[in-house]
């Protein structure tokens, strides 16, 4: 990330739920962003679960469309100097590119952010609790 606040940050709900703390996250990126939100395919009560359970206030989110249409108009709504859309597959970086944004895979953001990734935090705990004897 270049550290330009007048940005708009789109999470693919599949990256957020790959984060360890998803509300840390978008909190962080509230302190360089304009705008953050969540955008997926899925319906939009489960991202509304999501976000409310991990206490992820968004500014916009994709309602009953599809990704690259909630990207569409997401940018016609928030004009900031640059989109980045955060993804986890190919297909979230071809959606990306067809609708002009710029694409950040979710590990490479995680790196350059400082954002534990779920598994991370998930060997870690392992590491920390008691060993297990039923593994090799």
């Amino acid at each position: 990330m270049d550290g330009s606040g007048d940005m708009t940050l789109a999470f693919e709900l599949a990256a957020l739920q790959s984060l360890a703390d998803p509300g840390a996250v978008i909190t962080d990126a509230r302190q360089w962003t304009e705008y953050v939100g969540v955008v997926s395919e899925k319906p939009t009560y489960v991202v509304t679960n999501f976000t409310r359970k991990h206490r992820v206030r968004q500014d916009f989110f994709s309602g009953p469309r599809g990704v690259g249409e909630s990207l569409d108009n997401v940018a016609d709504q928030f004009e900031t100097e640059r989109h980045v859309f955060v993804g986890t597959s190919d297909d979230d970086k071809a959606i990306a590119d067809d609708a002009g944004w710029e694409y950040l895979p979710l590990a490479e953001a995680a790196e350059a952010a400082e954002w534990e990734l779920a598994s991370e935090s998930a060997d870690e705990e392992l590491l920390e609790g008691e060993t297990r004897e039923d593994w090799p």
